[in-house]
């Protein structure tokens, strides 16, 4: 018998039992009967289509240019024809107030103070802060397993340097990291050989917050990966003389993967209200984009009078992470279930 052989022998003896399934489809399996998991699930799917509807509700449905002023402009309402700036009936009755949520196609949520059809906004607002959070919770998983990964496999010096730079990011408060990089970018963009990224680009935000937030998951990628290297099928892998390349890919990547798969729901959350906090700042999404950050700094004056424009982004934020949440301590259980037993 060859040493590849010992070696698959002495790992599979060495490895916890398995059923007579695949994990993953067992994991699939449980994920399906945890309704909780299931509902999540569905709403943001649901939100995820809705935003990608948004040209459509904007050009067919609601008819309205969510990018552009509409000061002057006028709306059928019940038959009649109104403005959709009216003049003030607060105080002195100076100036002019937008409309408030019609219920209807045209301004279903009313207007903003530019005359913008705020439903037709949070629709492409929702487009750019899943987006952005989606893309950056991918930067941030492959850069922390790549360097988690790394420092907990080589060990060594490789662990004592790479270490050392996540413990210099993670001393930055999160947010003082994230606005301090959005005011120096976003000033004078970014250019990388013959790549420049401007100042008003998504690439931005995403690199920004995909960075932050790398030390958070690298340290418990190093620290799975420094048991596994000292657990015992590993240990007899390597006893047996099989490349420490084919041990990475065969026993030490495939048991990470798990970890970085629960992270996924988990990271895209507080992805997303990281982001509507830097574009609320003005530091995030630039004009003229739109994020759910941006829509509820628009409602910051008319929260008195039309509190929808700034209450709309918010229930919406709040709707996908608390889904997201929900959805990732699912893939949690599915993944691990012993981690319901211990109580966790």
């Amino acid at each position: 018998m060859t040493d590849t052989a010992l070696a698959s022998q002495s790992v599979t003896e060495a490895s916890p039992p398995r059923a007579g399934q695949s994990p993953w489809r067992r994991a699939a399996r449980i994920l399906w009967r945890d309704r909780p998991a299931m509902v999540a699930l569905a709403v943001l799917i649901a939100m995820i289509l809705a935003c990608l509807a948004a040209p459509l509700y904007a050009g067919h449905v609601a008819g309205t240019d969510p990018f552009r002023s509409n000061l002057g402009g006028k709306i059928k309402v019940e038959g009649k024809r109104v403005p959709i700036m009216q003049p003030s009936t607060e105080g002195l009755g100076l100036g002019v107030t937008p409309i408030g949520p019609t219920w209807s196609a045209q301004y279903l949520l009313g207007a903003d103070a530019q005359g913008r059809d705020v439903a037709a906004r949070l629709l492409y607002g929702g487009r750019n802060s899943l987006f952005i959070a989606g893309t950056a919770t991918l930067i941030c998983l492959v850069l922390a397993a790549i360097v988690g990964v790394t420092a907990g496999f080589l060990g060594g010096v490789v662990d004592m340097v790479l270490s050392r730079i996540l413990d210099v990011l993670w001393a930055f408060p999160v947010y003082l990291l994230a606005i301090s990089l959005s005011i120096v970018l976003l000033s004078q963009g970014i250019t990388i050989g013959p790549i420049e990224i401007t100042a008003g680009s998504l690439a931005l935000p995403i690199g920004i917050i995909g960075i932050i937030y790398v030390p958070y998951v690298a340290r418990p990628v190093r620290g799975r990966v420094l048991a596994l290297r000292n657990s015992e099928f590993v240990l007899a892998a390597t006893g047996l003389g099989i490349p420490r390349w084919r041990i990475l890919l065969s026993d030490i990547l495939p048991n990470v993967m798990p970890m970085l798969i629960v992270y996924i729901p988990l990271m895209m959350a507080l992805n997303i209200v990281t982001e509507s906090a830097l574009s609320f700042l003005s530091i995030g999404v630039q004009a003229p984009d739109a994020s759910w950050g941006t829509i509820i700094q628009d409602g910051q004056t008319l929260l008195y009078s039309r509190p929808a424009v700034s209450l709309a982004p918010g229930i919406s934020i709040v709707i996908t992470v608390l889904a997201l949440n929900v959805l990732g301590d699912g893939v949690r259980d599915a993944l691990d279930p012993r981690t319901k037993i211990r109580g966790n």
